[in-house]
Formats: C-alpha cells, sequence, structure tokens
C-alpha cells in the first residue's frame, strides 16, 4: 500500500484507519474524501520531535495550508503544537475561526492585497513573508497608520533548480515569487526593510518547489541562505534571528516514487545550517519550515462509483466515475501521476488497462491514463490514493456540481469535517 493508514479486509476491500471503504461510500455517499487523523498526527509529530533533535526545540514546522484548510484540519496542527502558513485573507479567516493562535501564523503571498494586509495587521498575524518591494512599502505604510509594528521574512529567491515541474519549482530567478539573489534584488530589499520605520526585520524565507525527492537541493538552498544572512550582517549591521526554509518534500504517489524519511531531509538541512553558522561566525537562527503536502497527501483518498465502462476496440477503454476535474484537477493540470485501485475487489486480477475519466465536460477532464484495474462494471468503487493534499482545496464548482464532503477518521471511527455541498449551496450568492 501507499500509505500505512490503508490496508485490506477480509472481504477484500480496501479500508483507511480500519475503516471499510465500501462502507463508507454507503454511509456518506461518492465523491468522497477520506483521511486518516492517526497519520496526519503521526506526521506532525515526527516534524516537531525532529526540531527538537536537530535544533534544540529552537524551530517550528508551519503546516502550509494550501495543502488542504478547513477548521478541523487548523485545530489539529494547532493541538500537535505546529504553526501555520496562510496564502490568503480565506485562508487566514478559517484559522482565526477555528482558534488558531493569531501569532503563530505566517501570512504569505505575491500579492497582498492592502485589505488582506490591514485584516492580517488587526488580527496581529505572527509574520508577513514579504515577496517584493511595493509590498514592503505598503506593509509600512499601513503598519505606521494602525500604530504597530509588523514582523516580517523577505521570501528570497535561492536559484537553486529543484528539478521538479515546471509550474512548481519556485526557487529559481524565473518565479513570480520573492526577490532574486543573483540580481541584487535581495539585498536591496533587507537595506530597505532595515530601515523600514515600522517594520521589524526578523529574517529570511525560501521555498524551491514542491514534490521534491532529492534531500542536495534543500541542503543546497539552506547553505545559500545562511551565506545570505551573513552578507545581511556585513551590509546592515544586522543579525537575522530567523530563516524559514520552506517546505516542498515529496510525498509518495505511485509505487515508484522514492522519497527519502522526512527525517532525513531534517538532518541533512539540521548539518548544513550548524556547518554554515559555525563558518560564519553567526549564531543559528530559529528556523521554520512550511510542509503540507507531506503531513496530509497520503492520509487521505478519494472514493468514487463507477458509472459506465465504454470500451472503444483498438483505442481504449473509459471508466467513468462520479467525480472527476472539479474535485481532483491535478491531471488536468500537471499530469500527475495516481496511483488508483478497484476499492471492493482489492482481491481480483488488474488484467484491463484502462482510462479512468470524469464527469465534467471536458475531454480533458480525466483521473489518470492507462492504468491496470480489474473488469469494472457500474457501481463498482475506485479509490484514488495518496488525494489529501491539493485534492479538496483546488476544488471547483465546474459544470455546477457541489464538492464532495470530507470524512476523518480517528481511532476507526468517521466523522463529517466538511458537508457535502447541496444545490441550495450552488445558488447561495446569486441574485
Amino acid at each position: 500500500m501507499i500509505a500505512n493508514c490503508l490496508g485490506k479486509n477480509e472481504k477484500g476491500h480496501l479500508t483507511i484507519g480500519g475503516c471499510d471503504v465500501k462502507d463508507l461510500a454507503q454511509q456518506y455517499g461518492t465523491p468522497l474524501y477520506v483521511m486518516d487523523e492517526g497519520k496526519i498526527r503521526e506526521t506532525c509529530r515526527m516534524y516537531r520531535d525532529s526540531f527538537r533533535k536537530y535544533y534544540g526545540g529552537r524551530g517550528m514546522p508551519l503546516y502550509a495550508s494550501k495543502a488542504f484548510s478547513c477548521k478541523e484540519i487548523c485545530r489539529i496542527v494547532n493541538e500537535e503544537e505546529l504553526g501555520l502558513d496562510v496564502v490568503s485573507a480565506g485562508e487566514l479567516y478559517t484559522a482565526l475561526q477555528a482558534g488558531f493562535p493569531a501569532e503563530k501564523i505566517h501570512f504569505h503571498g505575491n500579492n497582498k492585497t492592502p485589505a488582506e494586509i490591514s485584516y492580517a495587521l488587526d488580527c496581529s498575524v505572527g509574520h508577513f513573508v514579504v515577496d517584493n518591494l511595493t509590498e514592503l512599502e505598503l506593509l509600512d505604510h499601513l503598519a505606521g497608520e494602525k500604530g504597530c509594528k509588523a514582523r516580517v521574512l523577505l521570501r528570497v529567491k535561492p536559484g537553486v533548480d529543484a528539478h521538479t515541474h515546471k509550474f512548481i519549482r519556485t526557487g529559481q530567478i524565473d518565479s513570480k515569487f520573492g526577490f532574486a539573489l543573483e540580481t541584487g534584488e535581495a539585498l536591496t530589499a533587507a537595506k530597505e526593510a532595515a530601515k523600514a520605520e515600522n517594520l521589524e526585520f526578523c529574517g529570511v524565507h525560501c521555498h524551491i518547489g514542491s514534490q521534491i525527492f532529492d534531500v542536495a537541493p534543500f541542503v543546497l538552498a539552506a547553505e545559500i541562505m545562511v551565506g545570505f544572512i551573513d552578507q545581511i550582517r556585513k551590509e546592515t549591521g544586522i543579525t537575522l534571528e530567523e530563516l524559514n526554509l520552506g517546505g516542498g518534500f515529496g510525498i509518495k504517489y505511485v509505487q515508484e516514487d522514492t522519497p527519502p524519511q522526512y527525517d532525513a531531509y531534517m538532518h541533512a538541512v539540521s548539518d548544513a545550517v550548524h556547518s554554515k553558522c559555525k563558518e560564519y561566525g553567526l549564531p543559528v537562527p530559529y528556523i521554520f519550515i512550511e510542509p503540507g503536502r507531506s503531513i496530509v497527501g497520503e492520509a487521505g483518498i478519494t472514493v468514487y462509483h463507477v458509472g459506465s465502462v465504454k470500451e472503444i476496440p483498438g483505442v481504449r477503454t473509459y471508466v467513468s466515475i462520479d467525480g472527476g476535474m472539479g474535485d481532483n484537477p491535478r491531471y488536468a493540470l500537471y499530469q500527475s501521476s495516481y496511483t488508483v485501485v478497484a476499492a471492493d475487489k482489492m482481491d481480483e486480477p488488474c488484467t484491463k488497462e484502462v482510462t479512468v475519466a470524469g464527469k465534467c465536460c471536458e475531454s480533458g477532464d480525466l483521473i489518470q491514463e492507462n492504468v491496470m484495474l480489474p473488469e469494472l462494471k457500474p457501481g463498482d468503487l475506485l479509490a484514488v490514493l495518496s488525494t489529501g493534499a491539493y485534492n479538496y482545496s483546488m476544488a471547483s464548482n465546474y459544470n455546477r456540481i457541489p464538492r464532495p464532503a470530507v470524512v476523518m477518521i480517528k481511532d476507526g471511527q468517521p466523522r463529517v469535517i466538511i458537508r457535502r455541498e447541496s444545490f441550495e449551496d450552488l445558488v447561495k450568492n446569486d441574485v
């Protein structure tokens, strides 16, 4: 199995968190997102404990809300003593509604609006991760108007190629995010932040991409960022006390994926940080990281009913499901690989090559192509694995299809944490 929260019972049915997926589909309907709370908490604790092990407790993992945001996940990560990163006023509002401490929230984004910045200042958000000089000036101005000081990190592009899909590479110079090191832009921003009257310049941030399996790019980025902290000290006299090294740790979507143990990332990067700080005579900064996908990705699956099986002789066989790109757009966006299983036929041999197609009115509405599954008929169940990240959070109402419910499993007991949308929900904002 892809994740240790998944299994197979004596009926030959897929299980998650000890629950029979077929029973869940009957109880809650499909499409259905299902997540295992134990798996989520286990990964949170691994990251939290690694900070104690490698940084003497001087650091904090920040759950990346964009992977999956709702009130319940905010409550869980807060209970596990993580911080939170948000990239919109909506994610911020969700966290605050869940009772998440504002001082443990970092506010990201490459185009924060004046209204969003004002809202975050009024909420006393812990940190702003500043993306550009326009934002830096605006934040300084708005904080001055409110008579407060905003704690800031500067988002820096370290120039590291993470060897991932071009849509999710963010550390190279040609990216919409952050200040470039190569051009001197980052140093200019640091000097501006240092002299801003209403900003507390705390540190720097980088993020080199997503779904990365190689430890080396993270190590290189950490070395570059510590070197930049040393340059800032020499140029401004300020010794920055915080360093956010971002996220992007890969997960297992298919059997061929081989992500290292997350502890290996933490160990290798910690060695680099400590070594470079010693080389430059710098105190080791307080470290943040931003795992999102790796906390929730493998902890979630999506369950569908098969609606039809259409065989085009000599071409392909389409298996159509009652969901699609509305609840998982990632294959349509960048051909993301997923493992698909017949949730109620786990013991049957996979002898048929099929394309799993969604129900939206788009030829590109596919979940996976050329996958091997058992012989299927209408009413059978399919499950797509490792959908806990970037599925519900990217879901849409295209074709006016309601978004699915999300069920969380804890100690073998399911509960709804996000209700299935109704037709009334679809029209509630119409006038």
